[in-house]
Formats: structure tokens, C-alpha cells, sequence
């Protein structure tokens, strides 16, 4: 029998627990990391409820980023080595004492940058470039509208739209203080959406040329009344729900782009030239301090179901951590 590790495995219709499970081997162009802090995404949540299993050849621990120590490479492995302070992009496995991650997925750790502060960068911002940049093509001068300001991905998206030269910045929270978190990371006008019709915002200081939604469901249509002429809204999940009756006619006369993306299926390669993006374009923000990591809190691996309670609640900022 090979070396085990602890893990975090799912019970079902149980809590969260740590179990021994066989530590990975690193394929050739893959690097084992010996795994300081996990970092949780609802899409966590949503694959532990069933209705989000990973790719093939995944690992089915849950678990998309982590960071941690370079603990052996494997034979094709040219840029990392052991030692090397890393943090990266999974497909599946990061709630794990070790994981093995492509070469490819990896970032390196900023000079003076704890290993918590960078387990909160790498999906965030992953998903952020392949979405807002690549996808829909947020221009400086342009405004940009961020759903779910406070959240992992919401955090980063206004840090990396104002790097980028965003005109105006708009951000959607559901409390007053979630609303000025969201001003100090640079959102030109935070809505509290949950006292504040958005749409009315919007369309009165410029209306909206890009638009990043987790929400769906009955903003389908809102998101299209606040934007702009050829403005294009991409969605990374639909949390309010898949459905809903939409008139199309101003997507029509305002020649909307309406466009959905995932990540975590993409090939490697395509998850490389992400990287590769993020790290010319934004890595130098993180490394000089412009774009900061937002932690809410970091739980001990064993306390796994305390921390999905807390990214259930929908209460945090920011990012919500295991640590090893």
C-alpha cells in the first residue's frame, strides 16, 4: 500500500470529514504540493449537493485552489522545483494534505506574500481574466458591473477592472458594509441591491458596456436594461436560477452580447494560456501590492463543514480558507 494523507471527504447527506486516502503521484508534467491552505468556491458546494461532478480524470476530493510548498516535479517539469512557493488552479483534489497540480496551473508566490494571503488569488483571478478580459473584452474607458461584488470573484473583478482602466466601476452587495468594502477596492458606486434598484443606477451614471453575473435568474433581464449599446454581460453562474422569461428585443436593438462560461472542464492548454494572461497582465499588481488578496476567514482542515456553512450563509467577503 502507498503513502495516505488526510483529506476532507463527503458523507452523504452527512458533515464533512477528514479521512486517509492515498497520496498522488505527480504525472510527468505535473508538480506534488504539499498543500498549506485550501481555498473554498460555491462551486464546492454545488458538487457536494451532486449537481457539479468533476471532469474525467479528476480527483473527486473537493477543491479548486490551494497553496503550499513545491514537494517533488515530475520528469517533464522545466519552471518549478522543490521548495518553490506556490499557488494554482485545480480541476478537483485541493481539500488534501498533498495534491498534484499541471505545471501549467501554477503561480508563483510573491516575495513577502503569506501562503494564506495567496490562496485566494489564483481561481478568482483565473476566472476574472478568462471571463471579463478574454471573453467579453473589458477596454479601459469602458464601465464595467460586478454582481456579487464582495465575493471571491467579485473582489478581484474590481481590482483587476480598475488596474485595467475601467471607467466607471459599479458593484452590487447586500449590506451597507459589504457596499463599502466593495468602494475601498475601487468600485466607483456600490449598490445594495437589496434597498437600491441597480438598473436605475446604472442606466443614470452611464450605463453598463460589460457585465459579470453569478446571479441569473430574474437579472437576466435587468442586466440587459443597465447595459449600454454593444454592451456584452457574461455569466459564471446562475445561481437565482437557469431559467427565465426574457424579452429580447433590446438585446436586439442594443446589440447585446449575451454570453456563459465555465473553467474547470477547459483543456490544460487553455488553462496555461490563462495563466500565462494573468500573470503578464495583473501578477505584477499583486506583487506590488495594487490588487490584495480579501480573506474573510481560514478554518482548520478538520472544521471543513463549519467553513461550507459559513460560504452557505452567503454572509462572508471575500475568500474562506482551509488550512494543513
Amino acid at each position: 500500500m502507498g503513502e495516505t494523507m488526510k483529506a476532507v471527504e463527503i458523507e452523504k447527506d452527512g458533515p464533512l470529514y477528514l479521512a486517509d486516502l492515498p497520496k498522488p503521484e505527480p504525472g510527468a508534467n505535473e508538480v506534488l504540493v504539499r498543500t498549506a491552505f485550501s481555498g473554498l468556491n460555491r462551486a464546492d458546494l454545488v458538487q457536494r449537493a451532486g449537481a457539479y461532478p468533476p471532469p474525467p480524470g479528476a480527483s473527486t476530493i473537493l477543491g479548486l485552489e490551494i497553496s503550499g510548498t513545491v514537494e517533488a516535479v515530475g520528469s517533464g517539469v522545466t519552471r518549478w522545483k522543490a521548495g518553490d512557493k506556490v499557488c494554482g488552479l485545480l480541476a478537483g483534489g485541493g481539500y488534501a494534505e498533498y495534491v498534484a497540480v499541471d505545471e501549467g496551473s501554477l503561480f508563483p508566490v510573491p516575495e513577502g506574500m503569506g501562503l494564506d494571503q495567496a490562496a485566494c488569488l489564483p481561481e478568482a483571478m483565473m476566472t476574472v481574466w478568462a471571463n471579463v478580459f478574454d471573453r467579453v473584452g473589458l477596454k479601459a474607458g469602458e464601465n464595467f458591473l460586478c454582481h456579487g461584488g464582495t465575493s471571491g470573484i467579485g473582489v478581484m473583478a474590481i481590482q483587476m477592472a480598475k488596474a485595467a482602466g475601467a471607467a466607471k466601476i459599479f458593484a452590487t452587495a447586500g449590506t451597507d458594509a459589504k457596499c463599502q468594502l466593495a468602494s475601498s477596492l475601487g468600485a466607483t458606486r456600490a449598490i445594495n441591491y437589496k434597498t437600491e434598484d441597480f438598473v436605475e443606477i446604472v442606466k443614470a451614471e452611464g450605463g453598463a458596456d460589460v457585465t459579470l453575473d453569478m446571479v441569473g435568474g430574474d437579472y437576466i433581464q435587468k442586466n440587459i436594461s443597465a447595459a449600454n449599446p454593444d454592451g456584452r454581460i457574461i455569466n459564471i453562474a446562475y445561481q437565482n436560477g437557469f431559467q427565465a422569461n426574457v424579452n429580447f428585443a433590446p438585446v436586439l436593438m442594443k446589440r447585446l452580447t449575451l454570453a456563459a462560461t465555465t473553467l474547470r472542464a477547459r483543456p490544460l492548454p487553455e488553462k496555461k494560456r490563462i495563466r500565462d494572461a494573468v500573470e503578464a497582465d495583473f501578477w505584477p499588481h499583486v506583487t506590488s501590492g495594487t490588487i490584495i488578496p480579501v480573506l474573510q476567514k481560514v478554518y482548520p482542515a478538520a472544521d471543513a463543514e463549519q467553513a461550507h456553512q459559513l460560504m452557505a450563509s452567503g454572509t462572508h467577503s471575500g475568500k474562506i480558507l482551509l488550512s494543513w
